[in-house]
């Protein structure tokens, strides 16, 4: 039987929900969607956007959160397809190990 180096008792799995968004380029796209989850006091694990397409017409944004359960961020979710500027939201969750 092989031995993890850092077995799960010692560094535990975290559950990671991760936010993909898709909005209109505007400069104020970025503020708009972290105001979503600073609203809950939530702060960003990670948080990447890049500018997109011929015309630099859209941003994809992608932000990642620890310790929030499926309800809340499927009202996080909702939350965001209703702001202004964002066409599209997507979810996901993922399992690290924090160590």
């Amino acid at each position: 039987m092989a031995h993890s180096l850092y077995p799960t008792d010692v560094y535990p799995q975290i559950s990671i929900v991760c936010f993909s968004v898709t909005a209109d380029s505007n400069p104020a796209t970025l503020p708009r969607i972290l105001e979503v989850f600073a609203k809950l006091g939530r702060i960003p694990n990670q948080c990447h956007s890049s500018v997109m397409g011929s015309m630099v017409e859209y941003m994809h944004i992608d932000l990642e959160f620890s310790n929030m359960d499926q309800t809340e961020a499927e009202h996080q979710a909702r939350a965001l397809r209703g702001c202004f500027l964002v066409t599209a939201v997507l979810t996901s969750q993922k399992q690290t190990q924090f160590i």
